[in-house]
């Protein structure tokens, strides 16, 4: 590879990462999450999915979507009395890790054009599809098809380089989206539609022990490394 090319390659990184910690940043302050209200609502829909598949996987059925308004939202699974402890903290841990891998596959198909296209093809389709199986909520109504329309339209009019960046920008959200609301990855719960919610690593604590601050800690590791491993992969020689 020429020095021109390598070079194109770490700007290329160098601008993802810093794309992804000022989303972050930004999501952490005041109107942030308005700001930047339609990955707010994308990150919304990959954590929520990431928990219905993973109920999907442990053989429980995943019912509804919501979004509310202000981009936070539920996944309702209708589970068995018999369920194991272990399923619960699958089930639990599917938020933080099922959209981690999902934005690795995204980054990763963008080694290859065709790769991208088919990804971002696959990934517009899965917005339209999924709200009309799952979703429940008028926000996710209005928001959700209109980002899928989008990543369809971006999948057959723009350019490569247009695909590619789009394809790994929102891989990059997808990873990040557990950081989203951090406060609530740190905590034990909080209040969600004007109702407690026990927040993801205190299921995981309380049906495997440990602290949460321990799940935090350890979801948060897994997710960088699945980051890094996947840009990685996308920009190899």
């Amino acid at each position: 590879m020429s020095y021109l090319a390598e070079q194109d390659r770490q700007q290329r990184i160098t601008l993802l990462v810093i794309l992804g910690l000022g989303s972050l940043m930004i999501w952490q302050a005041p109107f942030g999450a308005l700001l930047l209200y339609p990955f707010t609502i994308l990150s919304t829909w990959f954590h929520e999915m990431g928990h219905g598949l993973s109920a999907i996987l442990m053989g429980e059925r995943f019912d509804s979507l919501v979004i509310y308004p202000d981009g936070s939202g539920v996944a309702m699974s209708l589970v068995s009395p018999d369920r194991t402890a272990l399923q619960d903290a699958i089930i639990a841990a599917g938020g933080p890790i099922g959209p981690a891998l999902a934005g690795a596959a995204l980054i990763a198909s963008s080694r290859t054009l065709k790769g991208t296209r088919i990804a971002l093809a696959v990934l517009g389709a899965a917005l339209l599809l999924t709200t009309a199986i799952w979703v429940r909520s008028v926000t996710g109504w209005l928001v959700l098809p209109i980002a899928g329309i989008a990543i369809l339209a971006i999948a057959r009019n723009a350019n490569a380089d247009q695909q590619r960046f789009a394809i790994q920008l929102l891989g990059v959200q997808a990873v990040i989206s557990v950081w989203a609301q951090s406060g609530y990855l740190f905590t034990q719960g909080g209040m969600l539609g004007g109702m407690p919610q026990v927040s993801d690593t205190g299921a995981i604590s309380a049906a495997l022990g440990l602290s949460y601050w321990f799940w935090a800690i350890v979801l948060s590791a897994i997710n960088i490394a699945i980051l890094w491993w996947s840009l990685r992969y996308a920009f190899r020689r």
